[in-house]
């Protein structure tokens, strides 16, 4: 009997209770795990997903068209923009004024004549002469920035027809051509 008390006193201590009382325990709480997980889950079903990407497509039918129109309306404008720059650089900008004195002359007012080229604004022909101060003749350019040569292409990328005895700037790149006379 002795080895068997040192055996009940060498068991860990845990509270006792019916196997059945247990066993119902177990299965509650495994009913209830399986309710949660039900209730957790969350998610689209396949008709759900389908709705959604069919008014994904709707919209981007109808919204795409009118981006575009944007798009080409902001090359317009861009052309026309740098058409007018160049326009200014050619025959010069009345409104700059100074002293009853014209500013901003252009090439046409420095030099007598229209350039031959669109390259003429940034680089001084051979033909021409250098800019005079007390006669205020010559070439005083660049009379338009230059940078990466942007301003002989229009906003398609497509060169300028310019015509200096018809004395006008062209873009072809879009119907009707965008032209603009000086």
């Amino acid at each position: 009997m002795s080895s068997r008390v040192s055996a009940i006193k060498n068991r860990p201590v845990f509270p006792i209770k019916s196997s059945g009382s247990a066993l119902r325990q177990t299965e509650a709480l495994k009913v209830k795990m399986s309710r949660m997980k039900g209730n957790c889950q969350s998610g689209l079903t396949l008709v759900e997903l389908v709705i959604v990407i069919v008014t994904l497509g709707i919209i981007a039918a109808v919204a795409i068209p009118r981006f575009g129109s944007f798009s080409r309306e902001a090359r317009i404008n861009s052309t026309k923009e740098e058409m007018i720059r160049i326009k200014k650089a050619i025959v010069g900008d009345d409104r700059l004024v100074s002293g009853g004195e014209y500013v901003a002359r252009g090439f046409e007012g420095d030099v007598g004549f229209c350039p031959t080229n669109l390259v003429d604004l940034v680089h001084k022909p051979d033909s021409v002469p250098s800019y005079d101060k007390f006669t205020r003749i010559g070439w005083h350019g660049p009379y338009i920035d230059s940078a990466e040569q942007k301003y002989l292409n229009d906003a398609w990328g497509n060169p300028y027809v310019y015509d200096p005895t018809a004395r006008e700037i062209v873009c072809t790149s879009i119907t009707p051509n965008i032209e603009l006379n000086f």
